[in-house]
């Protein structure tokens, strides 16, 4: 029997086999990113509450829950970890950099075997670098075209764009009725690397090959699809009065809500916005050229873990109660966000109470998602939160633009 219970331990790893009794007591920090909008659905109140459950259950374990801010968040945790004050936990946007930095637990050194293996592939898959996995995701959400319903049935436009000269003539009969945007293309510094990708999607292209994962940004596809959008969209006035490299992605959300955009591409949070201030919402997967796209964007948000502390044990066991199937469909449910284990996906979307959320779940599977795993992808995005908007500027050069960031790719892929 003991050997049978000592297989056990090993085979479940650190799911948290055996007890911490008689050990001193260990405090884990954990630095996680807001999902609120205000104090109220702070995202603070849920891991207090998680972790105070956990405590109870955990004696000898004590979580210090810090929830920071999107906008600095990933900042923050780069210069704890940088003063040697890394948090035992993060769960922010990148992981890549601090695992090349050799500062990260592997996910099999910290999750039991049914945990791992819950995580769907894709997603499993973005969280690896050289095949090992050091990311593990937490939320994930796709992206769709959403469209003001009564704005569309004031300008007389009857069904959602099915292509791109469908996006361009909706547009046209949106300006006409005097909608301030007809649609909004926010290529801000807050997120023009996943407006961006949404794009070149649509165009057939992305910002990686198929084939060997290298980067091919200034690709002729990149840059058919942005002179569209520089002569077709921006140059014909139906962007709004905001230029798309000035315009972030919440001041184009909040114009949405507030009546002012006919269409712009928008994650599950936005429909559950729009829905409290009365806006009737359409989504549709972001169309094609000639019709549907070859795949749709999609997002994950990463858990990560720092060995500085030494507390693998313990975050093992916290991370398996975090991935427990009521966890993840509560703090997915709470913001309208996509859960990321086979289980809770297949709970959600059996669920009628989520039936909003089908078609970003439906999404998901053949999405394809940032090139979170290149070690080179912090300081692409930074490029292209920089540069991108040049492209659709009256007069700018979408083959410029994007062999600029391109150049700027292969100086940080040889920096590798």
């Amino acid at each position: 029997m003991t050997a049978a219970i000592a297989a056990l331990c090993t085979t479940a790893a650190l799911a948290g086999c055996g007890s911490t009794g008689g050990a001193s007591e260990v405090t884990l920090e954990l630095v996680a990113a807001d999902y609120g909008t205000n104090a109220d659905d702070s995202s603070s109140k849920y891991w207090k509450a998680l972790a105070a459950e956990f405590e109870s259950n955990n004696p000898g374990i004590k979580i210090s829950v810090n929830v920071r801010p999107w906008k600095t968040i990933d900042a923050d945790v780069s210069e704890m970890a940088a003063n040697g004050e890394a948090p035992d936990i993060a769960q922010i946007g990148s992981y890549s950099h601090f695992a090349k930095a050799g500062k990260l637990y592997t996910a099999d050194q910290l999750l039991s075997v049914p945990t791992q293996a819950n995580f769907l592939s894709q997603l499993s898959e973005a969280g690896k670098i050289n095949r090992v996995q050091y990311g593990m995701p937490f939320v994930a959400s796709t992206r769709l075209l959403f469209y003001n319903k009564e704005l569309f049935e004031r300008a007389g436009v009857t069904d959602a764009p099915k292509n791109w000269d469908d996006i361009k003539a909706d547009a046209q009969a949106l300006k006409a009725q005097g909608v301030t945007t007809p649609i909004a293309i926010p290529l801000g510094s807050e997120e023009a690397q996943g407006e961006t990708l949404m794009w070149l999607l649509s165009g057939g292209g992305g910002y990686t090959d198929t084939g060997d994962g290298s980067y091919s940004i200034d690709s002729q596809q990149n840059i058919a699809t942005f002179d569209w959008l520089r002569k077709d969209l921006v140059g014909e006035g139906l962007t709004g009065p905001v230029a798309p490299g000035k315009l972030d992605r919440a001041t184009a959300f909040k114009a949405f809500t507030s009546g002012q955009v006919g269409m712009l591409n928008g994650h599950p949070t936005l429909m559950q916005e729009a829905g409290k201030r009365g806006i009737k919402v359409g989504m549709v997967a972001l169309p094609g050229t000639k019709g549907k796209a070859k795949s749709s964007m999609g997002v994950a948000d990463w858990m990560m873990a720092f060995k500085e502390n030494g507390h693998r044990r313990e975050i093992g066991r916290f991370l398996d109660y975090v991935y427990e199937d009521k966890n993840v469909l509560n703090f997915a449910g709470q913001y309208d966000l996509l859960p990321v284990t086979y289980s809770a996906s297949e709970t959600m979307t059996a669920d009628d109470n989520h039936a909003d959320l089908r078609k970003f779940l439906e999404a998901l599977p053949s999405s394809e998602l940032l090139p979170y795993g290149k070690n080179s992808w912090s300081a692409v995005s930074e490029s292209i939160k920089k540069n991108i908007g040049e492209a659709v500027e009256p007069g700018g050069s979408a083959s410029n633009v994007l062999g600029r960031i391109a150049r700027d790719a292969a100086t940080a892929e040889a920096a590798e």
